[in-house]
């Protein structure tokens, strides 16, 4: 089943005005003091505790930074506000900012400059009683997803990888708040999501993890990259010093919140007061254990890339999204900003 996808060019034009916001923004601080609004990818949930633990201890503040960190709605969004000048920098999926750049070639230059999730979350679900306990066993069934969701989009990268015709599953483009419940409901045979959302959602509505066929992308042939701090370049080429700056303090603040997560979620439960604390404090476990504490990361440190390997990823999400142009790794990523491996070190090695 195909349902519309929102242009990111419709999007962008969209969000064009919000550069008047980052404006007044910097006009209202001194002059040695950059300011920084800075675009989550989705609510004050547990998975932002870095980002609010650097700035509430002050280690934005301790670098010459004023950083405003606000709630978000989605990578797409998160992308296109920093493209659009409403925010300097932003945090969001690394396969939409490639189908930004793709769609917007002549557009405002964005790039990660710090990969948080070296792999994507992006999981498949199912319940054991299915009888589903591997990819080929998704042949002829329904999966459910929103249509903006990486698992539906995809779909044909996790399929050739595991040698399943694109074609092989029917899929239901469905609300993301109903997307749980119609696997616990036996409604749809699967569903796709990110492995520490979706893991939580399906327990909350009476599912252990022990009912359930995991099949995280990452494990099952699929090399694509998460999230990653990105940055508007006119911003990065003109204060340089400021983004360097804010991902030394980031950094910091992720190793701390590694060695210690439940700590860490008390920044989240400072900014949303109604946050579920024990909830959170398992989300940002689960996306620290999956998507951050990856074996690339252990050896060769956190924020990083391999160039091989985005070149493999763009590639592949060129062909899987059937993109109009293809963004060169330099486009995608800079580590020209990265604080020096040694202190990007923070995984211990297994």
């Amino acid at each position: 089943m195909t349902a519309s996808i929102p242009n990111s060019r419709t999007m962008f034009h969209r969000l064009i005005g919000g550069a008047v916001a980052s404006l007044l923004l910097a006009n209202s601080v001194s002059a040695d003091v950059t300011a920084i609004r800075f675009q989550l990818d989705w609510r004050f949930e547990g998975p932002a505790a870095p980002f609010l633990m650097a700035e509430e201890k002050g280690y934005f503040a301790e670098e010459g930074l004023n950083v405003q960190i606000d709630a978000g709605s989605g990578s797409a969004g998160a992308i296109n506000r920093v493209a659009s000048g409403a925010y300097e920098m932003g945090f969001g999926d690394l396969n939409a900012l490639i189908e930004f750049l793709a769609e917007n070639p002549d557009g405002p230059g964005i790039q990660g400059v710090y990969v948080v999730y070296d792999g994507t979350p992006t999981t498949v679900f199912a319940l054991k009683e299915s009888g589903i306990e591997s990819p080929a066993d998704l042949v002829g069934r329904t999966i459910a997803a929103p249509a903006f969701d990486t698992g539906f989009r995809a779909w044909e990268i996790f399929a050739a990888a595991n040698t399943l015709e694109t074609d092989a599953v029917e899929w239901q483009n469905v609300d993301p708040t109903l997307r749980e419940t119609l696997l616990t409901r036996g409604d749809v045979d699967a569903i796709t999501g990110f492995y520490f959302t979706s893991l939580l959602n399906l327990e909350e509505r009476g599912v252990s993890e022990d009912e359930l066929t995991i099949m995280p992308f990452p494990e099952y042939g699929v090399p694509l990259y998460g999230n990653a701090i990105i940055v508007s370049e006119a911003f990065a080429n003109e204060n340089p010093d400021a983004v360097q700056g804010f991902l030394r303090a980031f950094n910091r603040a992720l190793g701390e919140t590694i060695e210690d997560p439940a700590t860490a979620v008390a920044y989240v439960k400072n900014r949303d007061g109604l946050i579920d604390v024990a909830m959170e404090t398992r989300r940002l476990e689960l996306a620290l254990e999956s998507a951050v504490n990856t074996p690339d990361a252990r050896e060769h440190g956190v924020g990083g890339v391999d160039e091989e390997r985005l070149i493999e990823a763009i590639q592949l999400v060129a062909d899987a999204y059937d993109l109009p142009s293809l963004p060169s790794q330099d486009q995608v990523f800079t580590s020209r900003y990265l604080p020096p491996v040694e202190e990007r070190m923070l995984l211990e090695a297994r």
